[in-house]
């Protein structure tokens, strides 16, 4: 990040033009500075003053500055290798008034993008007047961004010492420690696709202490674990046999120069190679394989071209931002064997675009042999928990309780058993509550909410002292229905922990969801006029937040008041048409006021407008059956199931809807798959 300045702008800015969705951006000069012409936040055409730049290479972006202290980040680049303008979302239509335009919520530089880009920054939201005062130690990333605090280390440095040993030359931290974690979790902070859970970071401390990274989930993951969004290498490392022997990021990247320690295949053969790899200590070299990796008898391509190099097919690219390459650093082996039936992309086809998997799984068979590596991987199993295959259940217990498994791997596992609950996946659940991964213990305590509260509370209240922040916001989420006096002893503990738990919301005030999370919590406790007033702060500060619209009809059918539920509903549907989740949860609001045929109607439309949706399908059908239309109902079923063939509810209902009818033999048939899945 730098300011707008004639050495810092590397965009053409001599009146060029952009146009696309009917937008047409003019980018000027005028009196020495940027200027940017474009649609405002209301769709109209202003000129805009270019405060900062924002990167260097292979893009950059510019920072508008807009009313309450907000900077937002253009979404037009430039394109410094092909010296072009180009969009970064090019195939979607971006309206003012939606995601993503420059205008949005997700392209706010305070909240979404300035803690990675700046050095000390302090966002300085005010709730009450929705204005930003932020401030930085440094505009860009300085040396404290990533050693934390240097005045002990200036001390140390002025005192003449720096000849003889000190810890971490002053520093509160050791970053280059042997023991990898402690650097790890320093770059994480801005290397890993995660929420900011508190402001006040502290360096050496663990990354969940104030941030949240993401599982192996959609639409950040493939089903294998290959990165399919912007990932930011902390998720994709974690599943790497890299991490796991020991290796942090300053093996392979020198932090100062931004560059890697060796040209080409030269990085990795200083580790993969048939002599003695070089490795400084703390890197278990055992199982390393001695073999020229460096050779066609290898990679079976032809040396210095494309194919040859080691992260090739070990690290492939992804786009990221439309034209900035990223590798994948979880670095497995290519299994283009796995693509057609997991859905997920193998290296060889990033190449080979205009040929199959098959093509590529055969080649590799013929180079390596019968006796090739392809093993069962953790992709398959968390693939069969995504899509309900049979058997799913207990290989997913199996995976969450593999100390083998990659702590992000398991975590994930343990998400995903939460759609087969039974009790298997309560023992699970059980017994990773304590372990040492803070990313498998949240994952563990989300698990235990299909239990009722009164069954939580043992296994989870003594998790409300965690030394990890996530994880004790995750014990008081789970507790807090739970009433004040039966507590016990860990009464006290809960109180300070719902304190902070609404301090940590309140650190993104800016944001909707931290609203709908403090609604929930004080909905929980019993406190719906707070509550109330949680999801309407959500609804002011983002008018189409559907999930605030949701909960707060939710609290009004719970508190008797179904009939301002619907009103509510109906509201949002207009300010959002066609939206889901909204007819939904209006179906079901109509159906308690006995209003069958509007809600038979609007079951059909969430239906209709998310077919992938096996919840939504399942209370249209059973809508159906109880009008009456039992034949229509078992259609609809049975089409979803087509989508959808291990979805549990939609087979329960099956089961029970062709029992009834007395067609036992299709119920026999449901029956059964239910039980492979479940692995009964």
């Amino acid at each position: 990040m730098q300011e707008a300045n004639t050495s810092s702008v590397l965009g053409d800015f001599n009146d060029a033009e952009f146009a696309k969705d009917g937008v047409r951006t003019r980018f000027f000069q005028r009196d020495g500075k940027f200027w940017i012409s474009t649609d405002g936040p209301d769709g109209k055409p202003a000129d805009y003053l270019v405060k900062y730049t924002f990167g260097v290479e292979p893009l950059q972006q510019y920072l508008l500055e807009l009313d309450r202290g907000r900077l937002q980040a253009f979404t037009i680049a430039w394109d410094t290798q092909r010296k072009r303008w180009f969009d970064l979302y090019p195939n979607e239509h971006v309206a003012s008034k939606g995601e993503p335009h420059w205008t949005r919520r997700s392209q706010n530089w305070n909240s979404t993008c300035a803690e990675c880009h700046s050095t000390g920054l302090e966002k300085n939201y005010d709730a009450t007047t929705g204005i930003y005062r932020t401030t930085w130690k440094q505009i860009d990333v300085g040396c404290q961004a990533c050693h934390g605090p240097a005045g002990g280390h200036l001390a140390w440095a002025r005192a003449g010492e720096r000849a003889r040993p000190a810890p971490a030359h002053g520093f509160d931290f050791d970053i280059a420690a042997n023991d990898s974690s402690a650097q790890i979790e320093t770059c994480s902070r801005c290397h890993s696709q995660s929420a900011s859970i508190w402001g006040g970071y502290r360096h050496g401390k663990p990354l969940m202490d104030t941030h949240r990274p993401a599982l192996l989930d959609a639409p950040w993951y493939f089903a294998d674990g290959q990165a399919d969004g912007d990932v930011y290498e902390y998720g994709s490392f974690l599943q790497s046999k890299m991490h796991a022997k020991g290796l942090r990021c300053s093996d392979c990247h020198e932090p100062h120069s931004l560059r890697t320690r060796g040209e080409d295949n030269a990085l990795c053969t200083s580790c993969h190679n048939d002599g003695a790899p070089v490795v400084r200590a703390g890197i278990d070299t055992s199982g390393l394989k001695h073999k020229n990796y460096d050779s066609p008898q290898h990679h079976f391509h032809k040396q210095g071209w494309a194919g040859s190099q080691c992260i090739d097919c070990h690290a492939p690219p992804h786009a990221s931002m439309a034209i900035d390459l990223r590798h994948d650093h979880s670095f497995r082996i290519p299994r283009p064997d796995l693509s057609a039936k997991l859905g997920t992309p193998n290296a060889c086809n990033v190449c080979h675009d205009k040929q199959s998997s098959q093509w590529a799984a055969d080649a590799v068979v013929k180079w390596y042999g019968p006796d090739r590596r392809h093993e069962h991987t953790y992709g398959e199993t968390l693939w069969a928990g995504r899509t309900r295959q049979p058997g799913a259940a207990a290989a997913l217990a199996q995976l969450a309780q593999s100390t083998q498994a990659p702590v992000i791997v398991r975590a994930t596992a343990l998400e995903l058993l939460r759609n087969y609950p039974g009790q298997q996946a309560l023992d699970v659940f059980r017994s990773q509550l304590f372990t040492p991964s803070p990313l498998v213990r949240s994952a563990a305590v989300r698990g235990l909410e299909v239990l009722p509260v009164e069954q939580r509370a043992a296994l989870i209240a003594p998790l409300l002292s965690d030394p990890v922040r996530a994880i004790r916001l995750d014990a008081v989420q789970s507790l807090a229905a739970l009433p004040a006096d039966s507590m016990g002893a860990w009464q006290r503990l809960m109180a300070a922990d719902v304190g902070e738990f609404e301090s940590a919301q309140l650190q993104n005030a800016e944001q909707p969801s931290s609203w709908m999370n403090l609604g929930n919590l004080h909905a929980s406790l019993g406190n719906a006029a707070q509550a109330e007033s949680d999801y309407r702060a959500a609804i002011r500060l983002d008018s189409k937040f559907i999930p605030a619209y949701v909960s707060l009809a939710d609290l009004d059918s719970r508190s008797g008041q179904n009939a301002a539920a619907i009103t509510l509903l109906q509201t949002a549907l207009e300010t959002v048409p066609g939206n889901a989740v909204v007819q939904h949860a209006l179906g079901l609001a109509l159906t308690r006021e006995q209003r069958y045929d509007e809600a038979v109607e609007q079951l059909g439309e969430a239906a209709k407008s998310d077919p992938t949706n096996a919840r939504y399908a399942c209370a249209y059908g059973v809508a159906l059956h109880d009008a009456g239309k039992q034949e229509q109902s078992i259609a609809v079923l049975r089409q979803s199931l087509e989508k959808n063939p291990g979805d549990r509810d939609l087979l329960t209902t099956l089961a029970a809807y062709s029992k009834a009818s007395g067609d036992t033999a299709a119920a026999a048939g449901y029956t059964s798959r239910l039980r492979e899945i479940e692995g009964r």
